[in-house]
């Protein structure tokens, strides 16, 4: 038994031994290794907050966000469309048969140039009319004229000359609108035919065409009277959607510029002629109107983007470029939240200034303490 209990005695001592050992052999390693430790990091339960070792955060410096006063810029996308008040409907007042088309959709056209024919039955009625009124008005005037003789020799009373003078004033009536109709149809009463001509009423660009040859042209047969749509694409219209909290950065009259996606290069200069005083209920935006100059390259339809500058000029801050870290297509910087934390906090980026910085139209305010270099703390916090 004194045997056994030997044993045990030397068996622990050796095994205090090389535990003494190791431990030795640790702290030994550890002060000749000359590298700085790496840096640690510790995730919170936050998501958007890392909290960096003590030691680690020299690593990154925190600025204060610089203040800056300048417009508030705004940008929308719009397409081309034409100017309403330019926009002229090419009416066939005849109903009848379309004998012959001289243009057609997309074509350019200028004031009086012939469009098409159309052969109605209503020349001929309207002449038929003209005629007969003609007439009546030649015999009505003629018993006028006998009658003023008459009276003026005492054969007939005065009431009888009032009617004929009565009669000869509603013949007259009668053949003026009769007249006017013929006139109205393009038919010249010296020439009749049966055939009604009709012309372009302005210059410019067929938008609409609602006929084609050997159609039924007028309201009584094809069931609307315009037949083409004649728009001046000399000035158009930009109609943008613009989100209803940035409504209150834009005044009519105030200047815009158009940037078209076919032509980059060249930029253009409108002015808002309109802001919709109605709300897309689905989007909450309102339509925009920007009425600018054709130089001739700009088409119905055409994407473009517009860019306002508010009349009031804002503070924003700015910070530099290194400090805005672009994540899941959103900008975001790292303010200092305490006990060596930072807190991912979300913003709008502006536009680039000089020496390397940029400007932020919300989520920090000018003075807010931000992290010199996002990307490294983020880097950092990932590891």
């Amino acid at each position: 038994m004194k045997g056994i209990g030997m044993k045990s005695d030397w068996r622990g001592a050796g095994y205090a031994a090389v535990l003494l050992a190791a431990l030795t052999g640790c702290k030994a390693k550890q002060s000749g290794d000359t590298a700085p430790p790496p840096v640690r990091v510790v995730e919170a339960a936050d998501m958007n907050v890392i909290r960096i070792d003590s030691k680690s955060a020299g690593y990154f410096p925190v600025v204060q966000a610089e203040s800056m006063q300048s417009a508030a810029e705004l940008s929308a996308t719009g397409t081309v469309s034409p100017d309403i008040a330019r926009e002229v409907p090419v009416i066939s007042l005849a109903n009848g048969r379309v004998v012959d088309i001289r243009a057609r959709l997309d074509d350019q056209v200028r004031k009086g140039q012939l469009l098409f024919s159309v052969q109605s039955p209503d020349v001929s009625t309207a002449f038929n009319a003209y005629q007969k009124a003609e007439n009546d008005e030649r015999l009505a005037r003629t018993a006028y004229q006998r009658a003023e003789d008459l009276f003026q020799h005492g054969a007939i009373a005065q009431s009888a000359l009032e009617q004929a003078e009565d009669a000869a004033k509603d013949a007259k009536s009668d053949l003026n609108a009769a007249q006017a109709q013929l006139h109205l149809l393009g038919v010249d009463r010296n020439h009749p035919g049966s055939v009604v001509h009709v012309y372009a009423p302005i210059s410019g660009v067929i938008v609409s065409q609602n006929v084609t040859n050997a159609a039924a042209a007028g309201v009584a047969l094809s069931g609307s009277s315009t037949a083409f749509t004649i728009a001046d694409l000399s000035t158009v219209w930009i109609l943008c959607d613009v989100n209803e909290n940035d409504l209150s950065k834009l005044t009519l009259g105030q200047q815009a510029q158009i940037h078209i996606d076919a032509y980059p290069d060249r930029p253009l200069t409108g002015r808002v002629s309109d802001i919709g005083p109605v709300l897309d209920p689905s989007t909450r935006t309102a339509k925009v109107r920007v009425e600018l100059k054709n130089p001739g390259m700009l088409r119905l339809g055409m994407f473009v983007t517009a860019k306002f500058t508010s009349t009031q000029k804002s503070t924003f801050a700015v910070v530099p470029t290194d400090a805005v870290l672009h994540l899941h297509d959103r900008d975001w910087v790292y303010v200092p939240a305490g006990g060596s934390q930072f807190r991912r906090v979300e913003v709008r980026a502006g536009q680039m200034l000089e020496g390397n910085r940029q400007q932020i139209l919300s989520g920090i305010t000018p003075g807010q303490a931000v992290v010199t270099h996002a990307l490294m703390l983020e880097t950092a916090g990932n590891q």
